[in-house]
């Protein structure tokens, strides 16, 4: 399931058994790139929620990660953070860094 953090509590939503978190702004060329992965993602792996947030409107929770450059991708499993990346990935290449 793929959506976008609006008002949700962000802490909230990382708290299920993995969610992979999109750290992107809509003026980056890269994060552009990775939006069509992200989305054929989750149809491939609709149990694994995909939150996508935009680091112009929650500067917050880019500040609390330590986002210093986009896009970001972080894998959380219960509110714990197992992986990030930082970059594109193509789809093979996210699918594998998820395994």
């Amino acid at each position: 399931m793929l959506q976008y953090l609006k008002d949700e509590n962000f802490s909230e939503l990382i708290q299920n058994e993995k969610v992979l978190v999109d750290f992107y702004a809509d003026w980056c060329g890269p994060c552009k790139m990775l939006s069509p992965v992200m989305e054929e993602l989750a149809k491939k792996m609709p149990t694994l929620s995909i939150v996508k947030v935009n680091i112009d409107e929650h500067e917050d929770l880019a500040r609390t990660y330590g986002i210093m450059s986009i896009p970001t991708i972080i894998l959380f499993e219960k509110g714990n953070i197992i992986k990030k990346q930082v970059g594109f990935m193509p789809q093979e290449a996210l699918e594998n860094w998820l395994k």
